[in-house]
C-alpha cells in the first residue's frame, strides 16, 4: 500500500497573490512511513525544532527584527529568542497605540506563525529545509506528482469536467497516482493501493471530497476506472503529519523554482518526480508551449 500526501503552495484564486498555484503528491510505501517520520524528526532535533511544523512559507523569510539585534548570530539559541520576543511585543504595543487595528491583526499573526523558528538566524533556516531536501532526495522508495498552473494560461471554457485551478489539480494528482499504482501493480493489483492523506484545509475538504466520490463512479478524464486509489482523502492537521509536511516542501519548491527560477531546492525535490521510460511524467507545468523550464523540458524528453 502506497501513502500519498497532499499539499499546496500559492493561491488558486485569479489573479490572487502568485504567479501560479501547485498541488503536490508526496507518495512513500507504507512501510516506509515510521523511519521517513524518523528521519525529519532527527533532523528537526538538531536544530532545536523539535515536533515543530516545517512551513516553508514562514520559515523562509527575513524576520526584521533579527537584523535589529546587534551579534544576533552570535547569541545562544535562548538569548536570540528572548531578544526577539521582546522587541516583538514592543513592536505590538507601539501598533497598538497607533491604532492601527488592520496592521496589527498582520504583525500580530506573522509573529505567532514564526516563533517557533526566531532562534535560528535566516541562514541557519535555510541550511535546516536545504538538509531536509537532501534527505528526502535519498529516499529511493518515494514518488511525487505534482500540477503547477501558471494562472495566466488558465482557461477553464477549456475544461469539460472541471472548471477550477484546484479542482483541475487535484484530478491531475489522483490520475497520476492511479496511473503508478496501476503500473507497479499490474501482477498484483489487489495487493496495490492508494490512500490520500490532505492537509485539512477548510475550504476545499468537501469539494476534494466530493470530487474525489465523482471520480469513484465516473472515473477521471484520463482514468476511466478508479481501482487502485480506495476511499475519498483523509485530512489530517500538517503541524502534526510529517510526510504532509514534505508535501509543502514539495509544493513550494516547484512554486518558487517556476515565479523566482530558485532551484537549489527544485533540483533536490525533482528528483523524485514519478518517471516512465527515463521522461517525468509525476509532474507538469500547465503553462504556455514555449515554456523551456525543467519540467516542461523533462516532458519533451519523450517526443
Amino acid at each position: 500500500m502506497y501513502l500519498c500526501y497532499i499539499d499546496e503552495s500559492g493561491t488558486s484564486d485569479i489573479p490572487g497573490n502568485t504567479s501560479h498555484f501547485v498541488l503536490a503528491g508526496f507518495s512513500i510505501p507504507i512501510q516506509y512511513w515510521k523511519s521517513c517520520d524518523r528521519d525529519i524528526e532527527t533532523i528537526k532535533r538538531k536544530y532545536h525544532l523539535g515536533n515543530t511544523e516545517i512551513h516553508l512559507g514562514w520559515i523562509l523569510r527575513p524576520y526584521l527584527e533579527q537584523t535589529r539585534i546587534e551579534n544576533f548570530g552570535r547569541l545562544s539559541y535562548s538569548e536570540r529568542r528572548s531578544q526577539v520576543e521582546q522587541f516583538r511585543k514592543a513592536e505590538l504595543f507601539r501598533l497598538q497605540k497607533v491604532k492601527n487595528k488592520k496592521r496589527y491583526h498582520q504583525v500580530k499573526k506573522n509573529f505567532k506563525e514564526t516563533n517557533d523558528y526566531i532562534h535560528l538566524t535566516y541562514d541557519e533556516r535555510k541550511e535546516f529545509i536545504k538538509v531536509i531536501a537532501q534527505c528526502v532526495s535519498k529516499w529511493g522508495f518515494a514518488r511525487v506528482f505534482a500540477e503547477c498552473i501558471d494562472k495566466v494560461f488558465f482557461d477553464p471554457s477549456r475544461r469539460t469536467q472541471t472548471q477550477t485551478i484546484d479542482a483541475q489539480c487535484f484530478e491531475q494528482i489522483v490520475s497520476r497516482f492511479e496511473h503508478f499504482l496501476q503500473l507497479i501493480g499490474v501482477n498484483n493489483p489487489e495487493l496495490c493501493c492508494g490512500l490520500l492523506i490532505h492537509d485539512n484545509n477548510q475550504t476545499i475538504a468537501k469539494k476534494h471530497t466530493d470530487l474525489m466520490k465523482q471520480f469513484h463512479q465516473q472515473g477521471t478524464m484520463w482514468i476511466r476506472r478508479l481501482k487502485a486509489i480506495i476511499e475519498t482523502p483523509l485530512f489530517v492537521d500538517s503541524s502534526l503529519t510529517s510526510m504532509v509536511q514534505i508535501a509543502d516542501l514539495c509544493a513550494y519548491s516547484f512554486r518558487r523554482y517556476l515565479e523566482n527560477n530558485e532551484t537549489e531546492l527544485f533540483d533536490l525535490v525533482f528528483q523524485k518526480a514519478d518517471t516512465k521510460d527515463g521522461v517525468v511524467v509525476g509532474v507538469r507545468h500547465y503553462t504556455h508551449s514555449q515554456c523551456n523550464c525543467k519540467i516542461c523540458a523533462s516532458h519533451r524528453k519523450g517526443k
